[in-house]
């Protein structure tokens, strides 16, 4: 039988195939696409350029429709790609409201959300480091 996801891919300019390679992604890899960038205070203060997205995280709007609007994440979709955010919905023919879903590119967190303690864990070792003494050669 023929494996469906090649790990051997590397990156392609092609649209179509980086559509594929998404959409083909085992779920471990697919959460990795999930990721938007950081605000740029976050960005100093935890030196990271991007992190996935995760539920609870506050989440600024970037492009399309809602643009410059912010909220919290509801619901994070692996399997689809999509994050849905509170207070982001559209209103249906028959009256009734529907969460618009968004893709993680065009989102920046503004807060994160930090009740999960591996979420920034590499960070606090580099923190700890840096506010360790330095050791001197004693004469």
């Amino acid at each position: 039988m023929k494996k469906k996801f090649s790990t051997k891919w590397k990156s392609s300019k092609q649209p179509r195939k980086q559509r594929k390679y998404a959409a083909q992604a085992p779920l471990h890899k697919k959460r990795k696409l999930l990721s938007a960038n950081l605000s740029k205070d976050l960005r100093k203060k935890y030196e990271k350029r991007n992190l996935p997205l995760k539920k609870g995280d506050v989440v600024k709007i970037m492009r399309g429709k809602f643009k410059n609007k912010s909220g919290k994440i509801s619901s994070v979709n692996s399997k689809t790609l999509k994050i849905h955010v509170d207070g982001i919905s559209v209103k249906k023919r028959d009256g009734s409201k529907v969460n618009v879903s968004l893709k993680p590119s065009n989102l920046q967190i503004t807060e994160l959300n930090l009740e999960d303690k591996k979420r920034l864990k590499n960070k606090e070792i580099k923190e700890k480091k840096q506010n360790a003494p330095k050791k001197t050669p004693s004469t």
